[in-house]
């Protein structure tokens, strides 16, 4: 397909939205279903459920270290897409998954022997320990089947395929779901086995959702006729900045929470349920960044400078819309938010803390679009260079907030918004004026893959 002959050239604000709508459903469905696990755990008791909760925590921190899979691979698939190097493409997705299921592999026999370490680091008594221990040594099982999926995920998007990724997503979830009732309370001859049940229920979805994934991206892309050390070191080396980058994102928001309960109990408690909502607002954003990604990168393949502008000039209005509208939404439930979900003595430092992050969703919308689009540009180092930048800058705001202050929560908010002002500025100046970044004006091609 020729850029001139593609949808988004013929109707782009119809294209980003049928891109964008599948992921936001297939990105809500996970967290969803930690609700559903959550609801079930709950019923075993509060260690349990508490084991969850540390697990979860563990394993999300450990796996979105990993999140390069389907970033690099998404973009490399668009751009070889773009620039009509099928062949080429089925050996990024093939090169891509043998890596994830080696690196998966290697992340659980690596982890197994520190479970019990990692436990106790985390706070957890001896009851929670045990219930952590157990549940981390069954998902381990699981760990090749996720990282797979990420990268055939990653491919799939790369081609701008976005409703199989949804439709698995959807599949997997359900099997979660239906598993949890199944084996954490025991049906019939099926014994209940508690947290270890939903362990299991989670690993065998994840396997399904591995194999499948997998099996889609070969399908659309066809056998990889051979598998190019090139291509893993390429993958690679976008790993370390990506990891570094997601390293200094996750640095920055523990900080945060960390100034917030210090602050006291109650500033804690209503900073939890702000960083919440805000992180649920951030998957629609997230949505969009997916869909620049892979648009960006077809032009970008292409060598179609022009268009790539152009989507870039699209997306960042729409981000800035979807923020502006999600500010009123939070402001709107002002009110609601205070009394559904916050204690009462928490009241009074939550309002302020909550209008200030409610007024910095336009600038967290442009900060995530404009990291899409520097996806779909395979501009990784000014990615990780910017966030290294603004977690510095914006760290140091919070070091010097005085806890003790009566609007400490409020401060730590501020700090937020101006770490996101940094990501935002640091996103708008590689595209214009281009700051010498790949869509700059007058380029006629865009950087080499890679």
């Amino acid at each position: 397909m020729s850029t001139a002959e593609h949808p988004f050239t013929l109707n782009p604000h119809r294209t980003l939205f049928a891109l964008a709508l599948p992921v936001l459903i297939s990105l809500i469905a996970e967290p969803l279903t930690g609700l559903v696990d959550t609801f079930f755990i709950a019923r075993l008791g509060a260690g349990s459920l508490a084991a969850l909760g540390v697990a979860a925590a563990l394993l999300s921190s450990v796996f979105w270290l990993f999140n390069f899979l389907g970033i690099g691979t998404q973009t490399e698939v668009a751009r070889l897409q773009g620039s009509g190097e099928r062949a080429r493409a089925a050996e990024a997705s093939g090169t891509a998954i043998l890596l994830a299921l080696l690196i998966g592999t290697g992340l659980a026999l690596a982890c197994w022997p520190w479970l019990d370490t990692a436990a106790g680091w985390m706070g957890a008594d001896a009851e929670i320990a045990a219930g952590t221990v157990t549940y981390l040594k069954l998902r381990l099982l699981g760990a090749p089947a996720t990282l797979v999926m990420f990268a055939a995920f990653g491919a799939l998007r790369g081609l701008q395929d976005m409703r199989t990724p949804l439709r698995i997503a959807l599949a997997s979830n359900a099997l979660n779901v239906l598993l949890d009732a199944i084996l954490i309370f025991g049906w019939g001859p099926v014994p209940a086995l508690g947290i270890a049940g939903a362990a299991w229920a989670s690993t065998a979805s994840q396997w399904l959702a591995g194999v499948w994934a997998a099996a889609a991206a070969r399908r659309r892309l066809g056998p990889a006729r051979q598998l190019h050390w090139e291509q893993t070191r390429r993958l690679l080396r976008v790993g370390g900045d990506l990891v570094v980058r997601t390293g200094s994102l996750l640095l920055f928001l523990l900080l945060a929470t960390r100034v917030a309960t210090r602050a006291g109990a109650s500033a804690g408690a209503a900073h939890q349920v702000v960083r919440q909502v805000w992180l649920l607002s951030a998957l629609a954003l997230d949505a969009l960044a997916v869909s620049a990604q892979s648009l960006i990168g077809f032009f970008s393949g292409a060598g179609d400078v022009v268009r790539a502008r152009r989507v870039a000039a699209v997306i960042c209005r729409w981000g800035l819309a979807t923020g502006a509208g999600l500010a009123l939404i939070m402001l709107g439930l002002t009110s609601a938010a205070r009394i559904w979900l916050v204690p009462a003595s928490a009241h009074v430092l939550f309002v302020a803390a909550w209008q200030v992050a409610a007024l910095s969703q336009p600038l967290a919308a442009l900060s995530f679009v404009t990291d899409g689009i520097h996806w779909g540009m395979a501009d990784y180092r000014y990615l990780r260079n910017g966030m290294l930048a603004a977690t510095g800058l914006g760290s140091l705001a919070l070091l010097s907030i005085d806890v003790e202050a009566a609007h400490a929560l409020t401060q730590v908010w501020v700090a937020t918004a101006g770490w996101l002002a940094l990501r935002m500025a640091f996103g708008l100046a590689r595209i214009w004026p281009g700051l010498g970044g790949p869509l700059k004006r007058g380029a006629t091609r865009t950087a080499p893959l890679g």
